[in-house]
């Protein structure tokens, strides 16, 4: 098999990670088949940010005007509190570089229009069994809606396919091995219009100790929605619906008219997303011929804004490395793996940190943020800071083009 002239892939994964291998795969000459669990393409999602890492690959794979920007130019950020009274904040269109404020559903939609219509896609579909020897992966693929299965075999096995990764269970061990929960929770969705008393390129955080609310403004439609919470156990928060979790979490206190707005809000959207927060820790992302990519590998948590753009750099970087060390599957694993480790370490950090902006965990981080956000609002002290956020590791990590190489 390995002798072909091109040689074959499996990517589980029809999600953004998967897409972007399998797209920078096929560039180089490969043959990738795409499996995903679902029975059609999840081109739904919650509000993303793409920074310089993310967009410089996806100019590369020929897909960034094709993804797009939903960053007003005009856009606005406000502190608020349950009386609705309002004052200067910051938002992820103020961060240096200005990043692109999307939906992952645009990321989703501009991969997926490059790839080639000969590309096999199979849904519903999930790997079973994988084996492994020098020459490639004979793996069992199951079809979830007839329970049939075929075996076939491949030069790679990639798994792209979330946090609770299938590939990285059977191969690497059980979720619990690698899954760090950070003992809070998020619910997201997206508006239809804007929030009521706020226009289209303003957007709203409501802070407190352990819980935060978010709106994320976009130029052509309504807001993105975040709830944020602190939680000392996980498991209780899914034992019943998500809207009553959330309302229990920023209970017992009356929520005044603003945020009884917007958890009606929740509440009443059909599609969103309540999940807990995690990141994915792992001494190896590869073992043999099969690797981890994306939040399978890496998962950086929300917070961090980098999902999306490590997702991309992560699998064109990975092509890019198989192209170079073609005659040594090996050699490549192994250099791809040294570049990008380092680049998500940063950001696994830093989404921690950047965690206190999104949902101070208790009441000296939430006094910490407030004078944060003061002091940078000021004429003096707030110059003196945006330069050395503009200038610090944080951000030029997230412009950094990791994948480069």
């Amino acid at each position: 098999m390995s002798n072909r002239a091109r040689r074959r892939a499996l990517v589980v994964g029809l999600g953004i990670a998967g897409i972007a291998t399998a797209l920078r795969l096929q560039q180089i000459g490969w043959t990738p088949l795409l499996v995903e669990r679902a029975s059609a393409r999840r081109s739904g999602g919650h509000f993303i940010a793409m920074f310089g890492a993310g967009a410089a690959s996806a100019r590369r794979l020929g897909v960034l005007d094709a993804i797009g920007d939903r960053t007003h130019q005009d856009f606005a950020a406000y502190e608020v509190n349950r009386a609705g009274r309002r004052r200067p904040g910051v938002g992820f269109a103020d961060l240096p570089g200005r990043p692109r404020t999307l939906l992952r559903g645009d990321v989703e939609r501009g991969l997926f229009s490059a790839l080639p219509d000969d590309v096999e896609i199979r849904y519903s579909t999930v790997p079973a069994q994988l084996v492994q020897d020098d020459q490639g992966v004979e793996v069992t693929l199951r079809n979830t809606a007839t329970g049939a299965t075929t075996t076939d075999r491949f030069d790679l096995v990639i798994g792209a396919d979330g946090t609770r990764s299938t590939i990285r269970q059977l191969v690497f061990g059980p979720h619990p091995e690698y899954l760090r929960p950070l003992k809070y929770m998020i619910g997201t969705t997206t508006l239809n219009e804007p929030v009521e008393g706020f226009s289209l390129n303003e957007g709203l955080v409501l802070a407190e100790p352990g819980r935060s609310v978010w709106t994320f403004p976009f130029s052509n439609r309504g807001p993105g929605l975040m709830f944020s919470y602190r939680t000392a156990d996980v498991d209780r928060e899914f034992t019943r619906p998500p809207i009553e979790s959330i309302r229990a979490a920023f209970g017992p206190e009356p929520p005044g008219a603003l945020l009884e707005h917007l958890l009606v809000e929740f509440g009443e959207a059909t599609e969103f997303l309540f999940d807990s927060v995690n990141q994915v820790k792992m001494p190896r992302w590869h073992r043999g011929r099969i690797v981890l990519v994306g939040d399978a590998a890496w998962c950086l948590s929300l917070y961090s804004g980098m999902g999306a753009s490590t997702a991309i750099a992560g699998g064109e970087l990975l092509g890019t490395m198989l192209d170079r060390h073609r005659g040594d599957m090996a050699e490549a694993l192994m250099r791809w793996e040294e570049r990008m480790r380092p680049f998500v370490l940063h950001e696994q950090k830093g989404a921690l940190e950047l965690r206190t902006l999104f949902t101070p965990h208790d009441r000296k981080e939430h006094l910490y943020r407030s004078l944060w956000l003061r002091l940078i609002h000021t004429p003096v002290l707030g110059a003196f800071m945006g330069k050395a956020i503009d200038n610090g590791d944080e951000m030029a990590n997230k412009n950094f083009d990791v994948a480069a190489a």
